[in-house]
């Protein structure tokens, strides 16, 4: 399938909103299964740019505190990055799941030392089963 990529600036800061969308030939039980910001999920398998994923706190069965690290890049001149969202994720009647985030601080994860903190503004991704 396609990937259509969209960009406009944003009004909360200096850079851009982005969003992609595309259509698979999948089940959305397993393309979720693939994006899921989960421990232990397949999203560490297949994306370059999530090096570990683990859960600080769960707070319910759908809200949960959620730390992500990134690998250096290029040749090590961008630094190895750590965030900490707080993340919710549901599923719909309809078969729509989702995933939604943004930055946190949480006492139980203070800044690691070999790691930049990043930031994330609010975030998500969304899997939307579509006819046929």
């Amino acid at each position: 399938g396609e990937v259509a990529v969209s960009w406009r600036p944003s009004a909360e800061f200096a850079g851009n909103l982005y969003k992609g969308q595309g259509i698979l030939p999948a089940s959305p039980q397993n393309v979720w299964e693939c994006i899921k910001p989960v421990a232990g999920g397949l999203r560490t398998k297949w994306d370059q740019n999530v090096k570990d994923f683990e859960v600080i706190e769960a707070i319910s069965d759908t809200v949960s505190i959620c730390r992500t690290t990134t690998p250096s890049a290029c040749m090590r001149i961008i630094s190895p990055r750590e965030f900490v969202d707080v993340v919710v994720m549901k599923q719909y009647e309809d078969g729509m799941m989702l995933s939604a985030a943004t930055n946190v601080e949480h006492p139980l994860c203070p800044p690691q030392p070999n790691f930049v903190r990043g930031f994330n503004y609010p975030c998500g991704c969304f899997c939307i089963p579509v006819p046929g």
